[in-house]
This record gives C-alpha cells, structure tokens and sequence, in this order.
C-alpha cells in the first residue's frame, strides 16, 4: 500500500480510479452547463421563453453553482469530502431528470438552481481530493487533467447538447447524466478516499449574503437589459448588492471559521488569478451562448451541426491542456498562462466581426483555434496559482475560491453581455439573422473587453508576484552556494 498524508491510504490503481470518479463527475458539471447552449432555440420555442427567461435558464444554474461553492467546500472540510462529494452527486443527478422533465419555463429554472446546488458541493469536493490525494508531479498532472476536462467538458457539452436536439429532443442532453451519475454513485463509495473530518462550524451568515449578494447584482443587470437601468427594481437591485456584499465582507472579517479566509487574498498571485479567471469566464459564456445561436439562426445550421462547428476549438484544447504539465515544467505557469489569455483575446476579437453572410471557415472556425489554445493553455495555470501557497487548512477554501470565481464570473459576465448585447438591437426592427450577428457581435466585443483587463491583471498581480514568489525561494540556495 501506498500512504498519502493524512489518514488517506491507497494504491496506485485506487489513484488511477479515484482520479476517473472525479474526472468523470466534474465532466458530467461541465455537460450540463454547455449542452444547453446549442439546445436554446428549440428549448425556447418548446418552453415559450421570453429572452430573458432564456438567460436566467443559464444563470440561475451557475449563480447558485458559485454562491454556495464556499459552502459546499466548507462542508467537504467538517463533514468529510467522500461524503459531501456523494451527497451532491446525488443531488445533481436528481435535478437533472427534474430539468429534462421540465413542463414550464418556472420549473426549469428552479430545477436549473437545484441543479447549481449539487454542482456546488461535488465541484470543490472534487478539487480538494485531487489536492488531498495527490503529491507533487502526479498532482501537477492531475491538475492539468482537471484543468482540460474544464475546457472539454464546456465545448464537448455544445457538441451533445446539439446531437440531442436535432436527434431527439434538447431533454435529452439533461437525461445522459442520470446513468453517468447512477455509475459515479456505485463506484464513488468504493474507491473515494475518506479525509479526516476537520473541527468547525459552517459560515451561514456567509453563505447566505455571498449567494444573495450575487443574486441581487445579476438580476438588477438582467432586469436593466429589459426594462432599463433607471427603472425602480433595478436601482433597488443595485443598492441591495452593494449592502449586502459589503456585510459578507464585513461576516468575513468577523467570523471564526469563514467560507471565504480574507487572508487568501494576501497573496497577489492568487487574488490575481480569482479576477482573471472571473472575467475570463464572463468572456467565455458570452462567446458560447451567443456564438451557438449565431450559428443557427444567421448562418443556419442545425443544432446538431452548430455543436460540431466548435469541434476546431475542442480538439485544439485538448491536445494543448494535455502538453500544459511538459510546458510549465519548462517555462513555468506564467509564460503559459500570458500566452493562454493573448490567443483567447485574439481570437474572440476576431470572431467578433462576423457579419449575417460571414464564412464560417475564415469567420469563426480560424478564430475559434485561437480560442481552444488559449483555453488549454489557461486553465491549469490560473488553477495552480488559485491554489498555490494555501495551507492544508485552507484547501477546501482556496479550491472553493477557485469554483466561486468561475462560476460568479459566469453569472456575472452573461449578465452583463446580455444587457450590452440588448442595446446593440434596441429600436431595430429587422430580420433575425441581421438581430442575431448584432447581439453576438457586441457581446464578443464585451468578451474582448473582459479578456483584455485580465491580460492587465495578469501582467500587474500574478507574473510580478510569482517572480517575487521565485526570488524568495531561491535566495536559502543562493546564500548556501555562497557560503560554500
């Protein structure tokens, strides 16, 4: 047998299968939020969804997702992450029959926020096993494992949930992670390592003005893009946000056992790499949920053909995420990471001056390379940094930190694409095609935006602090040598 620290003990098989359980249910997320990309129009059509309905189907989804992540990863540190990481699975799966059983636009979403529920206890789970279970290189590539099913998972997700739709029906993207998670369930309990339980209390006070914080700030930008941003419930959307977000940082800073340790953000890599992944990922859930209904309703693919159109993207991201462990041994994470952010940034800027009759080939497949790559190279190095430096205590916290960015940035960056992309039509009357190209346009341009400050964020917080990082940890070998 082959120990690990703590009370976890395994083999090296027991590590090849417990790292496919988590692989596997963390895919299984990532399905679930893309396939329904290129199942939005027939999903909208069969349900009668106004286009703001349309986007808390999404939001609702990934706004619970990241307001209960510091929760749910505080819940795998007292009660133990072999349970809590079961517990979610069951509750993800269950929630995704719910959503494909859905009659009505309220029961999707609210099956979509149940949804985000299990998502928010099986993703941080999932992170810290990898942290607890894994030493040194085997973590290096189980992290980048994890960072490219990330990025498969997300563009494989469009390529299903487009199969289903034309196929069958886009209920049946929701119904393929009922067996996936019934096979997760019988194989979790055997194989999953059981952690040490950790002393505490759970951060309710956190947790509740976290996710309400969000809620308020997301549904004041959505209702903006519909009614106006001087409309009475959205300035009151506003100002609820602001209060209360300023308390559960206020709760933070009090609290004994806090979900989100403000002294994680001491380190400026780390605080560097929550920002950038946050408007990293509100760059990226524009590029897909406007770039899929692009596809379909200026260009005129089927949905089963838009999901294979972002396959360029796809494969280019999995061979890139599977070479991320030879290159930053070589050059470290973050020459990959610079690099990773300048090729998404250049291909959505790209992608943003599609026009109603452009070629998908030169218009969107080229630039979509550059998007896949900059993706694969990204994600692991925004991860490690996420993590890098937190102590045993705080690695269900920084990994929760880590999912919480990602999500929020989600929820916040479609938000505000979707209130930018509305102003780019407002008053037109034309054909959808012409409607369509001007929504995605303008949201890619957003994306642009996004991806440009943090590249900035990159370059002024995470390379001068990993530099410094290096410095430090050189100068004990520098002083010996000079001593000798």
């Amino acid at each position: 047998m082959t120990s690990t620290s703590g009370a976890i003990r395994t083999t090296p098989l027991h590590k090849g299968a417990i790292l496919t359980i988590i692989l596997v249910s963390y895919f299984m997320i990532l399905l679930d939020n893309s396939v329904i990309f290129t199942a939005l129009p027939s999903l909208q059509s069969d349900l009668q969804l106004t286009g703001t309905e349309l986007a808390w189907v999404q939001d609702a989804y990934t706004l619970v997702f990241g307001g209960l992540l510091l929760l749910g990863a505080r819940a795998g540190d007292i009660l133990g992450r072999k349970p809590v990481f079961i517990f979610g699975l069951i509750v993800f799966s269950v929630a995704s029959l719910l959503i494909a059983l859905s009659p009505a636009g309220w029961w999707i979403i609210t099956a979509r926020a149940i949804q985000g529920i299990g998502a928010a206890i099986v993703a941080p789970s999932a992170l810290s096993l990898i942290t607890a279970t894994f030493q040194g290189e085997e973590r290096s590539r189980a992290v980048a494992w994890y960072s490219a099913t990330a990025g498969i998972g997300a563009s494989l997700g469009l390529v299903v949930g487009g199969a289903m739709a034309s196929w069958i029906s886009w209920r049946a993207g929701f119904f393929i992670n009922v067996p996936i998670g019934l096979a997760m369930l019988i194989l979790a309990p055997r194989f999953l390592p059981r952690t040490p339980k950790l002393p505490g209390r759970f951060d309710i006070a956190g947790a509740i003005t976290s996710t309400s914080g969000v809620g308020s700030l997301v549904f004041a930008i959505l209702y903006a893009a519909e009614f106006g941003w001087a409309s009475i419930p959205t300035l009151t959307g506003f100002g609820v946000a602001v209060v209360v977000l300023v308390l559960f940082v206020a709760a933070e800073a009090r609290a004994a056992q806090p979900i989100m340790p403000l002294r994680l953000f001491a380190s400026r890599v780390r605080t560097g790499a929550y920002l950038t992944r946050l408007l990293y990922l509100g760059a990226m859930i524009g590029f897909f949920f406007y770039t899929s209904q692009y596809l379909q309703e200026a260009l005129g693919f089927t949905p089963l053909q838009a999901g294979l159109a972002f396959l360029p993207m796809t494969l280019v991201n999995f061979a890139v995420a599977l070479a991320i462990p030879r290159l930053t041994r070589r050059f470290g994470n973050t020459l990959p990471l610079l690099a990773g952010v300048v090729l998404t940034l250049a291909g959505m800027f790209w992608l943003s001056g599609i026009t109603p009759t452009s070629d998908y080939l030169t218009a969107v497949a080229l630039p979509m390379l550059f998007i896949g790559a900059g993706q694969g190279l990204a994600f692991a190095p925004l991860t490690t940094y996420g993590i890098s430096g937190a102590t045993a205590s705080d690695a269900g916290a920084a990994s929760g930190v880590v999912n919480t960015f990602h999500q929020v940035g989600s929820s916040l960056g479609l938000g505000i694409i979707v209130a930018v992309a509305g102003t780019a039509v407002s008053g037109a009357t034309t054909t959808t095609a012409v409607t369509v190209t001007a929504e995605a346009s303008a949201a890619l341009t957003t994306g642009s935006t996004f991806l440009l400050a943090g590249l900035i964020l990159v370059l002024a917080l995470v390379a001068p602090g990993a530099a410094a990082l290096r410095r430090r940890s050189a100068a004990p070998d520098d002083a010996i040598t000079r001593a000798s």
